[in-house]
């Protein structure tokens, strides 16, 4: 039957149905796009059209929606996770666990890339393998808080027990990382030894409880790379290990002073503070070496052998093979200028001895310019194989005479908790926790010993002490003009005032030596009930 509709293409309303139920013009033979759409009523599970089907992904797929989610979900896990260079086994251990937490759902939308970030997470600490988590928080770009959370419900959802944080490795890890393009293979041997060194010494000084481990690999790092010549910035290693530089920094100068208490054992150890210790770090740690090696009572054989002979020292200097840092076989003709040595061996020589070697002070000038320019010259320093010895404005330098590290000790190579604590580096330290809290025990005891004078002399002035403990504040005198003001030095802080209102109610000093006093004043000062 015709249809009063005109046709797209001619403009005729001679329309006809055809047996499919597609609409065409008699006269042109134009199919009309759209003409078959029926309508469907109900809900979800209602009629079918013929070219839209309720449920569907759209046209031309064959995909539910739930089959589209998961598979654009896989897409994003083996993408997060390839960020990270996993194995084709890890990264289906990711999707497994990922599977497992939604129950075989998936999911989409912002909080899915997170879920995958935790299981990674997840999966690296159960292999015992170090991944930080702000490493993995920077690569799938979220916030660090939001993805503990979501590892913490993960741990919570699958009951598993994470192993505990390998520092070690993680310094392992941070080597490979920023020292990729050096190329001296046994430097970065030497370096990694020096630094699994340093970081289980730390471990065993306390340095790593409580805090968080990534700052101490990157003040370790910093430190053997500074011992073996390698520049390096702690702001460059922060950045790329993604951690704080000022928290770095203060690690960095716990280090510091940590070796610089070991090294006062040593017969220069008055001398060396933090400014020199990179300088004596070779001595301190074979020092610590030695040490961590050694059997008890062995204490003074180890200190007699870190560093030089003091007269084979001498010895070495005053000859002309230490004294310009040149071997044996590259002097040939000088031997001659120094036959002093031969005839005045002994370093107690008079000057009579040196007299009757009748040598002139122009012979002397000649020779030591000719030594000297021989000895200016780089092409002769590199024949020689000496030219790395000289340094600039120091001469000679020792240290390359010498090969002090050894990396013998236990401590260069990963060890378990209790068998570092049993090691002896020369140190027994405690944790700077508590040494801060023991300082501030005695600093709040301080306090309310002075508290307690104020207020006994202010209640009591025959009681009082007559001393300046007791005194809130001392006055000088200040002329301004032709006028004499007092101004007033007050040594009297917010805390102090808390602690004298808090010993006017009674309150026991053990209390306020924790230090709580929002609780305390809450309790009795402010509550109403415990004033009446």
């Amino acid at each position: 039957m015709a249809s009063s509709r005109p046709c797209s293409s001619c403009g005729e309303r001679s329309l006809a149905n055809d047996d499919d139920g597609n609409s065409f013009c008699a006269s042109c033979g134009a199919v009309q796009d759209f003409d078959n759409f029926q309508h469907s009523l109900g809900g979800i599970s209602g009629p079918t059209g013929t070219f839209v089907h309720t449920g569907t992904a759209g046209s031309g797929s064959t995909f539910n929606y739930k089959e589209t989610k998961i598979y654009y979900a896989k897409q994003n896990i083996e993408r997060i996770t390839s960020l990270f260079d996993f194995s084709p086994s890890k990264k289906d251990e990711v999707r497994v666990m990922v599977e497992t937490v939604t129950k075989g759902e998936y999911g989409q939308g912002d909080w899915f890339p997170v879920l995958i970030g935790a299981c990674t997470y997840v999966v690296m600490r159960r292999d015992n393998k170090s991944l930080a988590l702000v490493e993995v928080g920077d690569k799938i770009g979220c916030d660090v808080h939001e993805l503990g959370r979501m590892v913490s419900r993960v741990v919570q959802f699958m009951q598993l027990k994470l192993p505990e944080f390998d520092i070690v490795d993680s310094f392992q890890r941070a080597v490979r990382t920023c020292f990729v393009s050096l190329d001296n293979v046994d430097k970065v041997g030497r370096m990694l030894k020096q630094g699994i060194f340093l970081v289980q010494c730390m471990v065993k000084w306390y340095l790593t409880t409580g805090r968080r481990p990534l700052p101490v690999v990157v003040a370790v790092l910093v430190f053997v790379a500074q011992l073996n010549a390698v520049d390096v910035w702690i702001e460059d290693v922060a950045m790329e290990l993604h951690v704080a530089v000022v928290t770095c920094k203060l690690r960095y100068k716990e280090l510091l002073e940590s070796l610089v208490k070991v090294a006062q054992v040593l017969p220069w150890g008055k001398d060396i503070t933090v400014k020199n210790i990179v300088k004596n770090a070779s001595f301190v740690l074979e020092y610590m070496e030695l040490k961590s090696m050694s059997k008890r009572g062995e204490k003074r054989k180890v200190v007699d052998h870190v560093g030089f002979d003091m007269d084979d020292l001498v010895r070495s200097c005053l000859s002309e093979e230490a004294e310009y840092g040149l071997d044996n076989h590259g002097v040939e003709n000088d031997s001659q200028y120094f036959n002093v040595q031969d005839k005045c061996s002994s370093p107690r020589g008079t000057r009579d001895d040196l007299e009757t070697l009748k040598i002139s002070h122009e012979c002397l000038s000649m020779m030591f310019s000719e030594y000297s320019n021989k000895i200016s010259n780089t092409d002769y320093l590199e024949e020689c194989g000496c030219k790395n010895r000289m340094k600039k404005g120091r001469g000679f330098d020792l240290l390359d005479c010498r090969e002090w590290w050894k990396g013998n000790s236990e401590l260069s190579r990963k060890l378990l908790l209790k068998k570092i604590l049993e090691k002896d580096v020369g140190l027994v330290a405690m944790p700077p926790s508590f040494v801060a809290g023991c300082l501030a025990y005695q600093r709040r005891r301080e306090k309310i010993k002075a508290a307690k004078l104020r207020i006994n002399k202010i209640m009591g002035p025959q009681n009082g002490d007559s001393g300046d403990n007791g005194n809130l504040c001392i006055s000088d005198g200040v002329i301004v003009g032709k006028k004499r003001r007092r101004r007033m030095k007050v040594y009297v802080d917010w805390e102090d005032l808390i602690i004298e209102t808090l010993l006017l109610h009674q309150v026991h000093e053990e209390e306020i030596e924790k230090g709580h006093y929002n609780t305390l004043l809450d309790l009795y000062v402010f509550n109403s009930g415990s004033m009446g």
